[in-house]
């Protein structure tokens, strides 16, 4: 993990001290969730570096709730009522996507729909 360490994802998760032996798991969570943000908002995480090399606050706050929802939620079927909470995941990452060049690409797809 480049942003990301375990030892704040463990926090954010309020794992207990004691407990490691999800350790490997949050690992390999994390770091599919940068490159999940990555994509998402469709820059690479580098270019958004301070003279630091640190990233936004908001940024790390987003993948931080996307690593709770992947250990929360480790299959694909959920079981109850989950909603979205509001102001979360999608609206920290708004704030950084990079809809010109997706749309662009996207606009101008011979999808194989029409003409």
């Amino acid at each position: 993990m480049r942003y990301l360490n375990l030892n704040d994802i463990r926090e954010h998760l309020n794992i207990d001290e004691w407990f490691h032996d999800d350790d490997y798991l949050i690992a390999n969570i994390g770091e599919a969730v940068e490159d999940i943000v990555e994509h998402h908002i469709d820059d690479d995480l580098s270019a958004l570096e301070d003279k630091n090399g640190d990233i936004p606050r908001p940024l790390i706050q987003a993948m931080l709730l996307l690593c709770g929802h992947f250990y929360a939620n480790r299959e694909s079927v959920a079981f109850g009522t989950p909603h979205e909470v509001p102001l979360a995941y999608n609206y920290l990452l708004d704030l950084f996507r990079r809809y010109n060049r997706r749309n662009s690409e996207t606009n101008n797809c011979n999808c194989g729909g029409g003409n």
